[in-house]
């Protein structure tokens, strides 16, 4: 197997401009990497093994407060015109979120992420698992995998034969099984809490919720809310998902695309798919006032959070709610306890309400009263290394 590794990425561009004067491709590795506001990633590996096909991206973004935990995405990216530079791009952005996610959620791990090139549906195969899960050992621990979009429980049943530094396998292996159960509950968590900022009182009780995904974890989402007495809006890509939420849940209504239902009449709306759900052309056709979701990454780009708090729009940072996930699978290194876990998780409910105080007294969006928050945890860490 190749090993590409790219240590010790930091900003190169001084206070008199770039040291290069002429402009990089955007989308190029090496700018994202050297030249962007994306720099300060630890390590970057770039995994081929041509035997089984595998091409993937590894990328470590902080090691701060412990070794860097974050999942697996397989994912095609060919409808890029440069899938491999999206795949690096992703893995950043991806691997960055989780070193804010894990410092908020109080674990003490950095933040890390991989990704998987091509359509799991046709190349995920046993050998390439095994040849992925050589290249994360080869790291030594310092990056602690697990399940993400396209990578499941059984997944990482095959990637730990060869690496013992992988999460969220099946009970049967000694893992905690699937991490979308504790995503789902902290999501619900966090809306609980929007809704005790927005309306008063922590219960989404005849609030109508939209959900853009009920996949993984949106159709876990669903059960919360219907318990909770919420009306539930859905859709998703994938039909059969839909689909099997209407059998659970008859109640339920289905929209036929996200453009249907972020302009339907709602009260909360939930992106639970991938990334970039919310932009220059979804902020203004919301009608929901709140914003909490289970997707990464849901800001297009930054001003985004301004643009929704100038519409009066509470938005519930991603990487704040969605990381009962990774409490789950953090728990799995010390010998999973569900209700431990879950008791963790419960906390998203205190610390989504302290970041929306913090943003109201330092008058700032409150994405960037987390990023804030975040930050000073990680700097300490590094303080005390």
């Amino acid at each position: 197997m190749g090993v590409t590794t790219v240590t010790d990425v930091r900003h190169t561009v001084s206070a008199d401009g770039p040291t290069v004067s002429r402009e990089p491709n955007p989308l190029s590795p090496l700018s994202i990497l050297f030249r962007s506001d994306l720099g300060g990633h630890e390590q970057v590996l770039l995994c081929q093994d041509r035997e089984s096909g595998l091409k993937a991206v590894i990328a470590i973004h902080s090691t701060a407060l412990g070794p860097a935990l974050g999942g697996t995405r397989f994912h095609a990216y060919g409808s890029e015109e440069n899938p491999e530079d999206a795949a690096v791009l992703d893995a950043l952005n991806l691997a960055r979120g989780m070193s804010y996610k894990n410092a908020l959620a109080g674990l003490d791990h950095g933040g890390g992420k991989a990704v998987i090139l091509g359509d799991p549906g046709e190349i995920k195969t046993e050998s390439l698992l095994l040849a992925y899960g050589r290249f994360v050992a080869s790291l030594g621990g310092r990056y602690v995998t697990a399940c993400d979009v396209g990578t499941y429980v059984s997944d990482m049943d095959v990637v730990a034969r060869e690496c013992p530094w992988t999460t969220g396998r099946s009970p049967e292996n000694g893992g905690a099984g699937d991490s979308s159960v504790l995503t789902a509950f902290g999501v619900f968590q966090g809306m609980r809490a929007s809704a005790q900022a927005s309306w008063g009182a922590p219960t989404l009780r005849g609030r109508r919720v939209g959900i853009a995904g009920v996949g993984k974890v949106g159709h876990h989402l669903v059960d919360h809310l219907l318990e909770d007495g919420a009306e539930v809006v859905v859709t998703d890509v994938r039909g059969e998902s839909v689909d099997r939420v209407l059998a659970r849940h008859p109640r339920v209504r289905a929209v036929p695309d996200t453009a249907a239902l972020i302009r339907a009449d709602l009260d909360v709306y939930a992106p639970c798919a991938l990334g970039g759900a919310l932009d220059d052309d979804t902020v203004p056709a919301l009608t929901a006032k709140v914003v909490c979701g289970a997707a990464n990454n849901q800001l297009a780009h930054p001003g985004v959070e301004k643009d929704l708090a100038d519409r009066g729009i509470l938005y519930a940072p991603d990487y704040v709610v969605n990381a009962g996930g990774v409490i789950q699978v953090a728990d799995e290194l010390h010998g999973f306890d569900f209700d431990r876990a879950k008791a963790k998780a419960a906390k998203i409910f205190d610390t989504t309400l302290a970041i929306f105080d913090r943003a109201q007294t330092d008058g700032i969006p409150p994405a960037a009263a987390a990023d804030r928050l975040a930050e000073l945890r990680m700097a300490e860490g590094r303080a005390r290394a």
